[in-house]
């Protein structure tokens, strides 16, 4: 058999089926084992106890599926049109969702096309051992990523490509056939530390080195409890998921829109208002959410989610209200509340405040006395 001819027909193959880049490398991830164990050692996995549970099989693809040699690493990019990223994070009054998940969810679409990457390639050699994975899986896919050359880890720890930014999902096809290798891409981040110094919640810790405890999305997509106080004030108005150190990540700039029409945004986001979002009953947050990576959180946590951002935003007397107006469905959800409120007086008394003190000052300036 060709191998060299059959690596350069399956990358054929995955683009035909709507992988933007195709990566071909070895299972060997040993160099990463100490730094995985130091990540886990330190708890920076938070409350993700599945990240920590199967040891060090995430560093051993053919522990995962037995024979497997090689690594088909696959890229499709989800940046969808008209994101918004400066509008949304710039007024505090609307919701600010994480790009990747404005459409339809990426799971269960990639994991079809690497199915049908396998059998495309089946059809090539006959029978041979091949299992297909996106975010499925306790494996490292960014290393993998980085080995089959779709880019290098930046500083966030995400895969950065040179040509395309970082907008993209990945996934995995373990495979028995011994496929000539890819070469990695060289890091390129130079002294650039935009992503660290930008994050809000100053969670990149170092170069590559993310403590999901102090992450807004671990916050608000995988963390099920109360929000440490500490740290909602610097969710803002994220309520899913946080691009910022993406967003001023250089490499961006030039980040290609999806090809995908599922990955375009949902008319039921083209109005992100927060009190809007906020009023979603159960029944109306599982049907608006059909199909959406948004939805596995559940209704309590898209609440407390949004009452944190709600507390965050400038004082409105129909903030309050809404507020007040989900006191007592659950217990978490009103710490929360109870927060954003107080959040909601304080800004009212400095708005009352600011008031008196600009009705002075056009007193004084008119010359009058003060108690006119």
């Amino acid at each position: 058999m060709n191998y060299t001819e059959l690596a350069q027909n399956i990358k054929q193959w995955g683009q035909e089926l709507g992988f933007q880049k195709v990566g071909i490398c070895d299972v060997d991830l040993s160099e990463h084992e100490a730094q995985l164990q130091r990540w886990l050692d330190a708890g920076h996995h938070g409350n993700m106890d599945w990240m920590a549970r199967h040891g060090m099989m995430r560093a051993r693809p053919a522990e995962l599926h037995p024979g497997t040699v090689r690594v088909i690493s696959v890229r499709m990019d989800y940046l969808p049109p008209q994101a918004q990223f400066a509008a949304n994070l710039a007024d505090p009054t609307q919701a600010y969702i994480s790009r990747y998940s404005l459409g339809r969810d990426y799971h269960k679409l990639m994991r079809n096309q690497l199915k049908k990457l396998g059998q495309r390639i089946e059809q090539e050699v006959g029978a041979f051992g091949y299992r297909p994975f996106v975010d499925s899986a306790p494996i490292l896919e960014r290393p993998l990523a980085q080995k089959a050359g779709l880019g290098w880890t930046g500083k966030h720890s995400l895969i950065l490509d040179k040509d395309k930014g970082s907008w993209f999902f990945l996934g995995e096809l373990l495979i028995d056939l011994p496929l000539p290798v890819d070469e990695p891409q060289s890091n390129q981040c130079g002294k650039c530390t935009a992503c660290i110094t930008s994050c809000p919640t100053g969670a990149i810790l170092s170069d590559g080195v993310v403590d999901a405890r102090l992450c807004i999305s671990y916050l608000t997509i995988e963390f099920d409890g109360v929000i440490p106080e500490e740290l909602r004030s610097k969710m803002g108005n994220r309520i899913y998921g946080c691009d910022d150190c993406q967003l001023v990540c250089p490499w961006n700039r030039e980040g290609d829109i999806t090809e995908q029409d599922s990955f375009h945004r949902r008319p039921i986001f083209n109005d992100s208002n927060l009190i809007g979002l906020f009023t979603w009953d159960e029944a109306a947050f599982l049907k608006n959410m059909e199909g959406s990576a948004i939805r596995r959180i559940g209704h309590i946590q898209w609440l407390r989610n949004i009452a944190i951002a709600l507390g965050n935003a400038p004082y409105q007397n129909k903030i309050y209200d809404a507020l007040n107006a989900r006191l007592g469905l659950n217990a978490l959800l009103d710490v929360h509340i109870h927060w954003a409120l107080e959040q909601q007086d304080n800004k009212k008394e400095v708005a009352v405040r600011n008031i008196k003190l600009e009705r002075l000052v056009r007193i004084i300036e008119k010359g009058l006395p003060r108690d006119a």
